[in-house]
């Protein structure tokens, strides 16, 4: 039998079932923006009850990281045998759980674990929630709506910014946290009795029962139902990531690899250290908070604006521009210390350098087939995941050694300089 999802799905207009999916994938990378920009709203609080150094803080920062890099290094990939909606339920609640706990931390070491598990599902969410969406729309408008999910992110972290500015200074940041983890808990009934899984991915696995879970599926979005399951694929011995090192993918995916590695390092280091910096500045806590949430106000736009360029000039030029633009902005960036359009700044950079990067996982997305597509979104993930450690955790050092915040940004911006170039460059045959 010659049933393919895509085809039909390219063909159809979208449904209310892809709608819904879209929506709660979107929710999902809301609380994951929640999730992660949460550390950098608290850490000016933190480090003025604690009393720690800035160095000490670029530890903490990495440590959310790693725990991102290992999630979508080795527990994403199994999306791609235990089916997209699982991880997402298991990312969820493994968020949840980490991040009300993280309330409760008396020590940086407590801090440190509970960072680390929480980065575990964060990892694993946006991996998930952009495979299931790339597979749930059409070619058409793929890359928006992969980009629009993860536009949630962004989003997720300017409502956090704008409760921490108001939670933090009255009842303290660990009632932050605590917020926090309600809001990822409370999401979990969502993800079990309305998000669909990928019909992708129960025609090319065939887990028990996969014809009814089909048509089910079909019969939702206004679809015939089908009689029997095309030919199933042949069984990966492994989950299939040296596939994403040989043949075709090779040289592209270590070039989206760099890419991806330079933008998070630049992304990172301007959301880890923005509150920070701007309370250095001399700005109040509160303003500093809100120099965040401006920036990630810029990120929504901009992510927004580059998946609707994409689908009309493609992804390599318009990625490529965007972040090229913006490492000249951070070029640029002390010469607007202490003026009246800082803010205005801080918004233009979250509007290029998070339309950059986001794009690149409509990149990934695109490049690789659904047998290999949560692995290899989540290994193009991981990688750009250690420019994130790497990142902070630099600028930490460099803070600590007393350089200025137009510094800061001018070394930076040479690593978003280069993801621009290596996204313009990228050889996938399978991406324009």
């Amino acid at each position: 039998m010659d049933f393919s999802p895509s085809v039909l799905i390219d063909k159809s207009q979208l449904t209310k079932l892809q709608y819904g999916t879209i929506f709660i994938c979107f929710l999902m990378n809301m609380l994951d923006g929640m999730d992660v920009l949460v550390i950098s709203y608290t850490a000016p609080a933190i480090a003025k009850a604690w009393s720690i150094s800035p160095q000490t803080l670029g530890i903490v920062f990495g440590s959310g990281l790693a725990g991102m890099t290992i999630g979508t290094l080795f527990l994403a990939p199994f999306a791609d045998r235990i089916g997209r909606k699982s991880m997402i339920l298991i990312s969820g609640i493994i968020m949840g759980i980490a991040i009300y706990l993280t309330g409760f931390a008396n020590s940086i070491n407590e801090l440190l674990v509970y960072r680390f598990l929480a980065g575990l599902g964060i990892g694993c969410m946006l991996a998930s929630t952009a495979a299931l969406t790339s597979e749930f729309t059409p070619n058409r408008s793929r890359n928006f709506w992969v980009s629009f999910v993860i536009s949630g992110y962004p989003v997720g972290a300017v409502a956090s910014g704008l409760v921490a500015a108001k939670v933090i200074p009255t009842q303290g940041w660990e009632e932050m946290y605590h917020y926090a983890g309600y809001a990822s808990l409370i999401s979990i009934p969502l993800i079990i009795f309305f998000l669909s899984e990928s019909l992708e991915f129960y025609i090319k696995k065939q887990p028990k029962n996969a014809l009814q879970k089909v048509n089910a599926i079909l019969k939702k979005m206004d679809f015939d139902e089908i009689t029997e399951l095309p030919p199933k694929a042949e069984p990966q011995s492994a989950i299939a990531v040296g596939k994403l090192l040989s043949g075709k993918y090779k040289i592209p995916s270590l070039q989206l690899w760099l890419a991806l590695f330079m933008a998070f390092g630049a992304l990172f280091f301007m959301t880890s250290w923005i509150p920070k910096l701007a309370t250095d500045a001399g700005l109040s806590m509160e303003l500093a908070i809100y120099a965040g949430t401006v920036f990630n106000v810029g990120a929504f736009f901009g992510i927004v604006t580059q998946g609707y360029f994409s689908s009309k000039y493609g992804l390599k030029k318009t990625i490529g521009v965007i972040l090229i633009l913006t490492a000249v902005l951070m070029a640029c960036f002390g010469l607007f210390v202490g003026s009246d359009f800082i803010l205005l700044v801080f918004a233009f950079l979250g509007f290029g350098i998070q339309g950059g990067f986001v794009g690149l996982y409509a990149f990934a997305a695109r490049m690789y087939p659904t047998e290999i597509k949560t692995t290899g979104i989540g290994w193009a993930m991981g990688a750009g995941r250690f420019g994130g450690i790497v990142g902070p955790a630099l600028a930490g050092l460099l803070i600590g050694m007393g350089l200025t915040i137009g510094t800061n940004f001018l070394i930076f911006a040479i690593p978003a300089l280069i993801a621009g170039i290596m996204t313009w460059i990228n050889s996938s045959e399978d991406v324009s």
